[in-house]
């Protein structure tokens, strides 16, 4: 059972009736929210994002570079309705990807996407970055552990984090979506002019293909996941030249691409 916790913005309460050993007690619990997000660019639609409704500036920002190749954004604007929230992202977009046809749900990165090369793209090859030690992981997995307020109350959001070469948490954004959390994060990353050079991304997710390619548009180069990567995700971080660690654990992680980085 989760204790009493003060709530958290992406979060709600809602009643429940909870049981246990065969008796039933109403009470109340945090859930996590998941509400639609319009993503236009220049006041033009492109997406509907399912997405935790905290942190959307970031969101914003980071969605605008791994999206749509946006490195400099000029302005976003943030506004609810009704219906939901409408992010407008201003700024140069130059690429031709075209607008999603569909809403894009919390669990899949691609839903909306109408053409192949929509959805599988090669960025370029990430820099060599730092070279961290095994233990600099296990340092990380620990402190994060207690980092994620929404996940505290509501046990069912991910998290990604930016971790410094001491292993020190800097930064966390949490999200309904695997693939929103990293895009947070990158954003609050691009904001706060953190140096993807200088440290190492860890996701509480699988490392599917489309965190990877998040991850190496950023510049990104060391991504450690907490459960396992596709192999596409594998394909995509040995091309990317990104070191991709999977299933970190306290005390053991399995290292997939470009084990150079990380020593033992």
């Amino acid at each position: 059972m989760r204790s009493k916790q003060t709530r958290h913005k992406g979060s709600a309460k809602r009643p429940v009736i909870r049981v246990e050993a065969g008796i039933a007690t109403s009470t109340e619990d945090y859930l996590a929210e998941e509400v639609p997000v319009a993503m236009h660019f220049n006041g033009t639609p492109y997406a509907v994002m399912m997405t935790t409704p905290a942190d959307l500036e970031d969101f914003a920002y980071g969605f605008a570079l791994t999206e749509r190749g946006l490195a400099k954004v000029d302005d976003v604007e943030v506004s609810e309705s009704l219906e939901g929230i409408v992010i407008d992202i201003r700024g140069d977009v130059r690429d031709t990807r075209s607008p999603r046809d569909m809403p894009g749900r919390s669990g899949c990165g691609i839903c909306g996407s109408r053409e192949l090369e929509d959805i599988v793209r090669h960025p370029e090859p990430v820099g060599e970055g730092i070279s961290i030690h095994a233990t600099t992981v296990e340092r990380a997995l620990e402190e994060l552990r207690d980092r994620q307020p929404i996940n505290t109350v509501t046990g069912s959001v991910h998290a990604a984090a930016w971790i410094d070469a001491q292993g020190t948490v800097i930064l966390v954004r949490e999200d309904v979506g695997r693939h929103n959390a990293l895009d947070k994060l990158i954003g609050a990353m691009r904001c706060g002019g953190v140096d993807p050079t200088l440290g190492f991304a860890v996701i509480t997710s699988r490392a599917s293909y489309e965190m990877v390619t998040k991850a190496a548009t950023a510049g990104i180069a060391i991504v450690a996941a907490i459960s396992a990567p596709t192999a596409l995700a594998v394909h995509l971080a040995d091309a990317c030249n990104v070191t991709l660690l999977g299933f970190a654990r306290p005390g053991r992680f399995v290292m997939y691409a470009h084990e150079r980085r990380v020593r033992c």
